[in-house]
């Protein structure tokens, strides 16, 4: 039987070290190398959404690939893909390393400089146990085809333009049309989703920074229920504690999300630190919130240019929302677009703050009324991001997603109910 082979490896001369070895393994059919943690992460994810079975059995990563770290790497592609076998080729061949690796979840290492003999052995022996997770899976493998819920962070370009309202309701469509999601506050020092939707927890984000490995129960502990449905990790009561959060406990946090949830929401606040920098990087879609002002719109540009010079997201990638929006506003949409060389969010919000004063000040967001234009958009902005599923007859993002901008006048003079 054929092995499919992916290898992940950033250096040009060990790429073609690689790929000569392995073109002289039997039975083997080794993929073009990809050159980064995104690259791999994205085409794993792509093959996984077709089929299962598109997967290759074998994963090589390179101790050198970047921007993510090799270990948290293999750590990242043995949770979203646990039929891939995941080998790590390393220079280091210490017991600690080996022991490391091992608790990511490789099921092989390869010593550099490659020797055809340990690189078909191990190999082999990570494709065998590929095949036999795949065995075992049997009937049950078409529900197990993708790489785990959707995952949307929510950023502010600069404080006070209505991330948290975003992220609010952004999970509380995607809950309404039927789906399992988990709202997180990536704002660690400042997060106001709990005074938003009026809860006091004493839980956090900051309680799961130093488990090494976040089992379901531990998840269960630290996650409020909402009377919405919503699971929500908030963010410490006190700002210092965020500091516990690192870049390698955020993703972690991630993907035992992902793994448990249809969609998975973060209110990643307008700072960035190395935690949601990492959520940013691993999100399937970034969008970034703004108003249609001058300051605004320039903090927008500097954050986007701030994203691309770290590797944390490319412009293209990053979806923005135009927050308060009047048509009589001199900096529309597209100039937006423009000027940050993002893709803008086909829907804009309306300036109609008024709707949301009194749920705010009551810390009920979540009881806004079905008939607020902003509400609307929001609810339309989800169904245009993917976030609502098969959609119910109530869900005002139903009548939208094909409606565009203009959609939500329409809703409003048909219907005003959820």
């Amino acid at each position: 039987m054929t092995t499919r082979i992916l290898p992940a490896v950033g250096d040009p001369d060990a790429a073609r070290s690689v790929s000569t070895l392995l073109s002289q393994l039997p039975d083997a059919e080794p993929a073009q190398p990809v050159t980064d943690s995104t690259q791999l992460v994205d085409t794993l994810a792509r093959l996984a959404a077709a089929s299962l079975d598109e997967l290759p059995e074998v994963v090589l990563v390179h101790e050198r690939i970047g921007p993510v770290p090799a270990l948290e790497l293999v750590r990242e592609v043995a949770l979203r893909f646990p039929a891939v076998g995941v080998v790590l080729i390393t220079a280091d061949a210490s017991p600690v390393l080996f022991s490391a690796a091992m608790d990511s979840g490789a099921r092989g290492l390869v010593t550099l400089p490659l020797g055809y003999e340990e690189l078909a052995s191990r190999v082999q022996a990570a494709a065998q146990w590929s095949l036999g997770v795949r065995r075992h899976l049997g009937a049950g493998a078409e529900r197990i085809t993708g790489p785990g819920g959707t995952v949307v962070t929510v950023s502010g370009a600069k404080g006070g333009v209505g991330a948290t309202v975003t992220a609010v309701h952004l999970a509380l469509a995607a809950r309404a049309s039927g789906r399992s999601v988990a709202l997180v506050d990536m704002d660690l020092q400042s997060g106001d989703i709990a005074s938003y939707l009026d809860v006091q927890f004493r839980r956090s984000v900051a309680d799961l920074a130093t488990i090494a490995d976040i089992s379901p129960r531990v998840l269960q502990d630290a996650v409020f229920v909402h009377e919405t449905g919503l699971s929500l990790l908030l963010a410490p009561a006190e700002g210092e504690r965020g500091e516990e959060v690192t870049d390698r406990a955020a993703r972690q946090i991630v993907s035992a999300l992902r793994g448990r949830h249809e969609v998975v929401v973060l209110d990643c606040g307008s700072r960035l630190d190395s935690a949601n920098a990492a959520a940013i990087e691993m999100a399937d879609t970034a969008l970034l919130v703004t108003t249609p002002d001058v300051i605004a719109v320039r903090a927008a540009k500097r954050t986007v240019r701030m994203w691309e010079r770290l590797q944390v997201r490319k412009a293209e990638e990053t979806v923005t929302l135009v927050n308060r929006h009047h048509r009589s506003t001199e900096i529309q949409p597209p100039l937006v677009q423009t000027i940050t060389g993002t893709r803008v969010a086909g829907v804009t919000v309306p300036a109609h703050f008024k709707e949301l004063q009194a749920v705010v000040d009551a810390g009920r967001l979540h009881e806004l009324d079905a008939k607020s234009t902003v509400k609307q958009a929001l609810w339309t902005l989800a169904a245009e991001l993917g976030l609502v599923g098969p959609p119910a007859a109530e869900t005002p993002g139903k009548e939208l997603a094909r409606a565009g901008d203009r959609g939500s006048l329409g809703l409003r003079r048909r219907t005003g109910g959820r």
